[in-house]
């Protein structure tokens, strides 16, 4: 499948590239793509939630009342937790998250996210570019040369590129990211994925191993 190049100021360069049918043309896996979004936004939790059950909670640990005789329910712990301030019945323990998927179903799923996008003409293919400084204003002045200023959108770098992600880090609605942090979810996220020039044979070298 063929696409044109485009420059920073949206305008095609007379050049296009060549995007493999292997990655960006199969017949997309559902399944594959629901596992691996599934587990990216599990690995999201830390796990780290506990409130303190009737053993853990500081307090006396003399019966509060005499057995009988009372005409209420007998109670022997300040802690137990029909108290107010007693420990938590069945609460919530640390607990991992982490799900395991082998990497050819993980291909297959950024793979069908592709596919996905490019069947949507929502993949742009821009020549490689750089700032002098991290500006935000020029990052800007990209997105609204490409139309996407006002949508969700994901750029991807072939290398790390300090100033560009710098200018993009205070943009909700765009993100940046290089060849081998791209991620099912983020290409699902993103309304449009912008592919820089030299990113392609790292995307393509990566998803047909």
């Amino acid at each position: 499948m063929k696409v044109a190049v485009l420059d920073i100021t949206g305008k095609e360069t007379g050049r296009n590239v060549e995007l493999s049918d292997s990655v960006f043309g199969i017949e997309p896996n559902n399944h594959a793509v629901y596992l691996d979004v599934k587990q990216y936004l599990a690995h999201q939790r830390q796990g780290t939630h506990k409130s303190k059950e009737r053993a853990e909670i500081s307090g006396s640990t003399r019966k509060i009342k005499k057995q009988k005789g009372t005409g209420t329910a007998r109670a022997g712990s300040i802690k137990s937790p029909v108290f107010r301030g007693g420990g938590r019945i069945f609460g919530p323990r640390p607990k991992d998250y982490t799900q395991k998927l082998n990497k050819n179903l993980k291909r297959l799923a950024r793979k069908s996210a592709l596919s996905i996008k490019s069947k949507e003409q929502a993949i742009f293919v821009v020549e490689d570019f750089n700032f002098e400084a991290p500006k935000t204003k020029e990052f800007k002045e990209v997105l609204k040369s490409l139309g996407l200023e006002n949508k969700k959108s994901l750029f991807v770098l072939g290398d790390s590129n300090n100033n560009v992600y710098l200018s993009s880090r205070n943009l909700k609605r765009s993100e940046v990211v290089i060849n081998s942090e791209l991620s099912t979810y983020k290409i699902l996220n993103a309304g449009s994925i912008v592919l820089m020039e030299g990113a392609l044979e790292g995307i393509e070298s990566n998803l047909t191993k």
